[in-house]
């Protein structure tokens, strides 16, 4: 069984948790529609300055989003994690911004991405709260 699997179930959880089977073809579908959005940014030709910018903005939001399951899993610091994940949010928030930008479909391809981190917060501040 995967660590981060195991150690979700056996936190206690808010309402509304889904079970945890779920993160993993969420996160594939979400992963998959991020990708379609950059190429499509960067069909728009990397020697622009707003692509560049607006990959530099994916650039960080992925290092973000790759560092919150080492903080919440890995080391189990929720509490930073959830300031983290405030972090990751703003940071996906103006990525999908500047990709709306310049490909309105890439910036709502991200939307979802920013909805279940929306969701992930909650369950992040609400298990970190229970689970203290």
């Amino acid at each position: 069984m995967n660590n981060s699997f195991r150690v979700y179930q056996e936190l206690v959880k808010p309402p509304l948790s889904p079970p945890g089977w779920i993160f993993g073809p969420v996160w594939t579908v979400l992963y998959v529609m991020m990708g379609i959005a950059c190429f499509r940014v960067l069909s728009n030709g990397l020697g622009r300055p707003e692509v560049q910018r607006a990959v530099l903005a994916f650039a960080i939001q992925l290092a973000l989003n790759f560092l919150w399951p080492y903080l919440y899993f890995t080391l189990g610091l929720r509490g930073v994690a959830a300031i983290e994940i405030l972090v990751l949010w703003l940071a996906i928030f103006i990525c999908t911004w500047l990709f709306y930008q310049i490909d309105t479909l890439a910036g709502w391809l991200m939307v979802p991405y920013l909805l279940w981190v929306t969701f992930a917060t909650y369950l992040n501040v609400a298990t970190w709260y229970l689970n203290r």
